[in-house]
């Protein structure tokens, strides 16, 4: 059978696709630093004009690596609050939600590279921060949610809960990439567990 030949805008699709995935493999084994533009493309198959034909530099594809994983995940966690349900499901799915993030995310390196540029990169901090702006907003809207299943008061201020929560989370996942034995599946859903289930109590 004839191969059908791609069209332009096909074939520029397709090089986009795998040079965010020849820079995701690549940030995420030598970190952002040591990864040069040139390693990227040949990594890809390409020449270092299609890496530039496609982005500004590293930090741009960065940001668009980052976009993606934070898409998806926000999309997640619609579907939680979507499906509904009683109380304890909802929480139950929740845990679920954030396990899988930790077990599942190997895309965790990558936020903290971003981390460590917006440290030195105020226009790179100004654009990631909308992604954290974004996170912490839907998650405010689920403890929200929550809480009026529950019919309770929160304790604290929701967007400071949900502060909290992200942080957890963050934490918790920077230990299990540097010890994985320390944070394990079971620690992290004790965790968890114990945070949501306490965090909306009077």
């Amino acid at each position: 059978m004839k191969r059908e030949r791609l069209t332009r805008a096909q074939r520029k699709e397709q090089t986009l696709e795998n040079l965010l995935e020849a820079a995701r493999i690549m940030f995420v084994k030598k970190g952002l630093a040591a990864t040069s533009v040139e390693d990227i493309a040949e990594a890809a198959g390409y020449t270092r004009g299609a890496f530039y034909s496609n982005f500004d530099g590293k930090p741009e594809l960065l940001l668009e690596l980052l976009r993606r994983d934070h898409d998806s995940a926000q999309a997640k966690l619609r579907a939680i609050v979507g499906t509904g349900g009683t109380c304890e499901q909802m929480k139950a799915h929740a845990i679920e939600y954030f396990r899988r993030q930790f077990s599942e995310h190997d895309g965790f390196p990558l936020w903290v590279e971003a981390r460590l540029l917006g440290c030195r990169d105020a226009e790179f901090q100004e654009r990631f921060n909308v992604f954290r702006h974004e996170k912490l907003d839907q998650v405010s809207a689920y403890i929200r949610t929550f809480s009026e299943c529950e019919g309770r008061q929160p304790p604290l201020q929701v967007d400071a809960l949900a502060r909290g929560l992200v942080s957890l989370c963050d934490g918790m996942q920077l230990l299990r990439m540097c010890d994985p034995q320390m944070v394990n599946d079971e620690v992290t859903q004790t965790v968890l567990a114990g945070f949501l289930s306490r965090v909306l109590q009077r």
